[in-house]
């Protein structure tokens, strides 16, 4: 586990003074979406630049005076701390305010600020670690408030733009075990081979009697969705060095949808919270969320689940963890003295949806290593996803895109899940079907970079003319025949035309081009060589706290 995540501690911990179920996935206490792009102006606020640095001098009165009279120097670790402590604290009351005043987007960037600012406190000056963090959370629980009153977690959720994890209802509730089950599952897992360890209890039954009679449903169509994904999920596993029955968590907690949301905006198909993804390398910009990129998000959440068990030891305690923090495992271990996830169950001292979570993982892996036993033996799994990627050099449209590719927008928008709105910004690896990165990076360059975020590409059609053209696309025959330099305003049948359009809204700010690639993937295993390093990415600031599966 690394210095950020133990910096962490007391935040996530603050779960189960904030929930009502936990520290599952049902929690809210930080309400800002990391898929919302933040606000286009950040009003000014006491305290926003950045503190100078401090050079304190000593009392050259006091040198040569007795011990007991001399004043403790301050450290400029301890200056700086105390200045952000303050800085932290104002931006807090103008969050306050500006939720008084309804102007909800300005609250929500005041209280990520205020939470940033007590977690660098924390960091400057580690001696007083323990008071900076119980200030943060009173902080964070009050946030938490606001955001139950007034700001409302869910509502991109509710704008279709995301989807609900199918399980998220069931962390809560217990099922029935039927008796008839238990010799026979017993008798199945002594005989079934598991990276995992396999635990059969009472709870474990029940939900394998669930996912066996009420929710196959659910567990068969998590399972042929898993298709898609699979083979890259297996691979990244085994790269990472962590079991392979661990794809079932992304299964509990998305059924393997990139783009489910839960209520406490942990999102992705691995639900990272925006705090813990960015730690582990998964950043957003306004267009883009990396919690959202399948192979990106597997890639994190491997990474974080082997932190885990380095820290302790057991993969039931770092499946927990996962789910509500390291804080909250490391804090029921302390208080127990059991570092064992069931006798910690069986004490009540960890969250109610963390104590199924658990068991839920162990009964998907049960049942999927046991396929004819349950009816998973015959299913249509969905096909891997494969595509081409382009680094793309300027914001382009994927409406841009998918005219040149031939695609529809929704394809592409399945390709990339990660791609929040229609634009994708420069310096962004694009995922097109297979076998259309060459066509669309030469078809790219006949378009102006500064153009590629609003004009569109035609193919000319039999019968057509520039004026239907741009009848269609709400632009002048004379604007199409500058755009292409035609000699005459003729449309040639299977021509492609450049369609300049105006941009409606703005496009995400260009850096300095560099010259396009294009590559190929796909879910087909690579080398540990060609994935890249397997180093963790340093720990990196979040604006966003949710005291909700604090470990994600």
């Amino acid at each position: 586990m690394n210095i950020r995540t133990k910096t962490l501690f007391s935040c996530v911990a603050i779960a189960g003074a904030l929930t009502t179920t936990g520290c599952g996935i049902n929690q809210q206490s930080k309400f800002q979406m990391s898929f919302l792009p933040p606000a286009a102006h950040t009003a000014a606020t006491p305290g926003d630049t950045e503190p100078p640095a401090v050079h304190v001098q000593p009392n050259l009165y006091l040198k040569d005076a007795p011990s007991f009279l001399k004043i403790p120097e301050m450290s400029p670790g301890k200056a700086r701390a105390d200045m952000l402590y303050r800085r932290a604290e104002k931006r807090f009351e103008a969050g306050k305010k500006f939720y008084q005043g309804k102007d909800i987007v300005q609250a929500r960037q005041e209280f990520d600020a205020a939470v940033d600012g007590l977690l660098d406190a924390s960091d400057q000056n580690p001696n007083e670690r323990e008071a900076y963090e119980r200030r943060l959370d009173e902080m964070v629980e009050a946030i938490s408030h606001y955001d139950v009153t007034g700001m409302g977690a869910s509502a991109v959720v509710e704008e279709g733009k995301f989807e609900k994890a199918p399980l998220e209802d069931i962390l809560t509730m217990t099922f029935p075990v039927d008796p008839r089950l238990k010799d026979r599952v017993r008798e199945l897992v002594a005989s079934t081979v598991s990276q995992l360890p396999l635990a059969v209890n009472d709870t474990v039954l029940g939900y394998i009697n669930y996912f066996a009679n009420r929710g196959h449903k659910t567990i068969v169509a998590a399972t042929e969705r898993s298709g898609k994904y699979r083979a890259m999920i297996q691979r990244v596993l085994d790269e990472e060095g962590v079991p392979q029955e661990l794809i079932h968590l992304a299964q509990a907690e998305s059924g393997f949808i990139p783009r489910a949301v839960s209520r406490a905006a942990a999102g992705g198909m691995w639900q990272f919270l925006k705090w813990r993804g960015n730690e582990y390398g998964l950043k957003q910009t306004n267009y883009t969320d990396d919690r959202m990129d399948p192979e990106k998000a597997t890639r994190a959440a491997a990474r974080h689940l082997h932190d885990l068990y380095n820290e302790f030891g057991d993969w039931y305690l770092a499946l927990a963890a996962y789910n509500c923090g390291p804080g909250t495992v490391e804090k029921a271990v302390e208080r127990t003295g059991y570092a064992d996830f069931w006798e910690l169950r069986s004490r009540g001292v960890l969250p109610a949806e963390t104590t199924n979570y658990v068991p839920i993982i162990l009964a998907m892996t049960i049942m999927e290593k046991n396929a004819a036993e349950y009816g998973l033996d015959h299913l249509s799994y969905d096909p891997p996803v494969e595509y081409d990627s382009v680094e793309l050099t300027a914001p382009t449209s994927l409406a841009l895109i998918g005219d040149i590719v031939d695609a529809p927008q929704s394809e592409l928008a399945s390709l990339n899940p990660a791609v929040l709105r229609g634009t994708a910004p420069d310096n962004y690896s694009i995922h097109v079907p297979k076998g259309t990165g060459n066509q669309l990076l030469a078809a790219l360059q006949l378009v102006p970079a500064e153009r590629r975020a609003a004009w569109r590409m035609h193919r000319v059609e039999n019968g057509e003319t520039l004026a239907s053209i741009g009848k269609k696309f709400g632009t002048t025959p004379a604007s199409i025949v500058s755009a292409n330099n035609l000699k005459s305003p003729e449309a040639v049948e299977g021509d492609r035309l450049m369609i300049p359009m105006v941009l409606r809204a703005e496009a995400p700010a260009r850096k300095p081009a560099a010259h396009a690639t294009v590559r190929r993937a796909s879910t087909t295993r690579r080398s540990p060589a060609a994935a890249g390093s397997k180093s963790k990415p340093a720990a990196h600031k979040s604006a966003v706290l949710v005291a909700h599966n604090g470990s994600k």
